[in-house]
């Protein structure tokens, strides 16, 4: 009774109504660049959702048709490491020891292992291989040991009723294969995120894990573009500015969910789009808009919270 009620609670604090707000009287929230550069796009033909959310006050600040369902690549894999950091948390350790790859796991793009010699590595390490690189070859070998029905199971006992890992990595997609590899909406993956960095996936240590594995991510080229850090060596303070994020990129998809801290403030975030990649201008258009909002969101986290005007009595 007491984890259906928290999954009830869950689902309540996603699905609740969102009024997206911008404020341009103090600047503070400002996200004018943001709407008119995702605006400008859509209108183009492409099909845009972004959410951020203010990790301290829990306002929506952005809410770009946040519920609609896209397809999100990689970004999916965040579900795998949660199940992954949630059976080492419980010592539910059968298989996640050494794992050996198999030529029934080769898949080729993202990722490291591919490329290295060793044929067999720890489920901790393959899990940082993920985070670091999207590496499709760990994400095969942890996902046939793990179980996409785990993973599916796990999602749904997070309230994720929108976002899912459909499949395993695959160079080709046959009729009888999941369309995509995964499908998100940014309200839940700013809400997935926001939990993390709050320490409310599972529980502290899992949360920890998950957010010690993304913070290797070496892939800055979307929204986290405009935040001027390194790409393979942020897994500190950075100007005040620390990020872990997660990105997902696919034939015409470029998704990007994660979690920016500032000296003042902090939030949750998520952009997909979905669009015709006929062309490299086509692309360029994309992920300059996403770096846009990249730019307003660093603005927000590192303006000063106004201060509470003191109660007279």
């Amino acid at each position: 009774m007491v984890e259906t009620a928290r999954v009830r609670e869950r689902w309540e604090r996603i699905h609740a109504p969102r009024a997206a707000r911008h404020l341009a009287t103090d600047g503070a929230e400002n996200f004018t660049g943001t709407f008119r550069a995702l605006g400008k796009i859509a209108y183009s033909g492409s099909r845009v959702s972004a959410s951020v959310v203010d990790l301290n006050s829990g306002k929506t600040l952005v809410a770009i048709d946040d519920r609609i369902v896209l397809p999100t690549a990689s970004i999916g894999k965040i579900l795998l490491l949660i199940e992954v950091s949630a059976r080492l948390t419980a010592r539910d350790l059968p298989g996640l020891g050494i794992m050996d790859k198999t030529p029934l796991d080769a898949i080729g793009d993202s990722g490291l292992w591919q490329h290295l010699q060793v044929p067999s590595l720890p489920a901790t390490d393959l899990a940082a291989l993920v985070g670091a690189t999207s590496d499709n070859l760990a994400t095969n070998v942890l996902l046939r040991q793990v179980g996409l029905a785990a993973v599916r199971a796990r999602t749904e006992s997070l309230g994720l009723t929108r976002t899912a890992l459909l499949d395993l990595v695959r160079d080709r997609r046959g009729p009888d294969d999941a369309p995509q590899l995964s499908v998100g909406s940014t309200a839940e993956l700013s809400w997935l995120f926001g939990a993390l960095a709050r320490n409310e996936i599972v529980d502290p240590v899992t949360s920890q894990r998950v957010l010690g594995w993304l913070s290797l991510n070496s892939d800055t080229s979307m929204v986290a573009g405009a935040f001027a850090l390194d790409p393979l060596a942020h897994r500190g303070v950075d100007h005040d500015t620390l990020l872990v994020n997660k990105t997902g990129t696919d034939t015409g998809v470029r998704a990007e969910a994660g979690a920016l801290r500032g000296s003042g403030r902090a939030v949750a975030y998520a952009v997909t789009v979905q669009f015709t990649d006929d062309n490299l201008a086509a692309r360029m258009r994309v992920l300059e808009a996403m770096r846009v909002v990249g730019v307003d969101l660093l603005e927000y986290v590192h303006q000063a919270r106004p201060e509470k005007t003191p109660q007279k009595h």
